[in-house]
């Protein structure tokens, strides 16, 4: 693990799934949970306030913190299958 001057983690070695999430026209990318299993074209439900809305998974990305398509820390998980 290497840390940062200002005291934050550069790298931790994880591996994370990004899925890219169509919903309507909009697309969006979400981390996937552990134990959530996708294929590209399956259909997730995605947070959005209080409720949930139903998306198509259009691209699954397995990245770690530095190649991540969206900060690791600010990224929504997915809710589940829908």
């Amino acid at each position: 693990m290497i840390h940062s001057l200002a005291g934050g983690v550069l790298a931790d070695g994880e591996v994370y799934t990004f899925a890219k999430v169509r919903m309507g026209e909009e697309v969006m990318w979400y981390l996937v949970p552990e134990l959530v299993f996708l294929q590209e074209g399956d259909r997730v439900l995605v947070p959005e306030g209080h409720l949930s809305r139903e998306g198509t998974v259009e691209k699954l990305e397995r990245c770690t913190r530095q190649t991540a398509p969206v900060p690791v820390n600010r990224a929504r998980s997915l809710a589940g299958k829908a």
